[in-house]
């Protein structure tokens, strides 16, 4: 077994750990004693679990900007739409933001004004792929890209994507087992 096998089996054995925790915290005595729904805490539990385990996938596929994956775990896991349509935005608009961004950083500029096209464009490309939703962060993401981006933007812009994506997926699939155990425990 590779070190990254090792390193991610290693941290599987610790998110197991931690899901028990989660049991424990949102155990009904445990509520109670704080004085917190438990839903509350069971939500809050859950959440923390996914973002490590985004946080620590991303870091053993050695991710740059790493920290994307567990905010993009948040923000789905925690947002006030359907997280499938919250996923489907956020998934639309990092991949447009992110190659209009390339494209323009590598092929035109950088300037103030080339900038306000960018954005621009994301509103009439997202219009235009009937995803107007996902303008919202296909404008976020032409912004970091165009105006962080170091280095080949290309490279950054793909970065981007895979760390936005990656913490998508740990969400839903956070999110799904969440819901299967759910379904478990009403049928017993």
């Amino acid at each position: 077994m590779n070190g990254l096998a090792w390193c991610v089996a290693d941290r599987c054995i610790f998110a197991v750990a931690v899901q028990y925790s989660v049991n424990q915290m949102s155990h009904p005595k445990t509520a109670k004693l704080m004085g917190i729904d438990r839903g509350i805490l069971y939500d809050s539990a859950r959440t923390a679990v996914a973002t490590l385990v985004s946080l620590l996938l991303a870091r053993a596929l050695k991710l740059p900007e790493y920290y994307w994956a567990p905010i993009s775990t948040v923000v789905i896991m925690q947002s006030t739409i359907h997280p499938l349509q919250g996923a489907w935005q956020r998934f639309v608009g990092t991949a447009l933001g992110a190659a209009l961004g390339a494209v323009i950083a590598t092929f035109v500029g950088h300037s103030t004004i080339i900038y306000a096209i960018g954005i621009f464009a994301c509103g009439i490309f997202a219009a235009l792929f009937r995803a107007w939703s996902a303008y919202r962060v296909a404008a976020i993401t032409f912004s970091i890209v165009v105006l962080i981006s170091r280095g080949p933007a290309w490279v950054f812009a793909w970065h981007r994507f895979l760390e936005v994506s990656l913490g998508i997926a740990v969400a839903l699939v956070a999110l799904q087992v969440s819901q299967r155990r759910q379904q478990t425990v009403r049928q017993t």
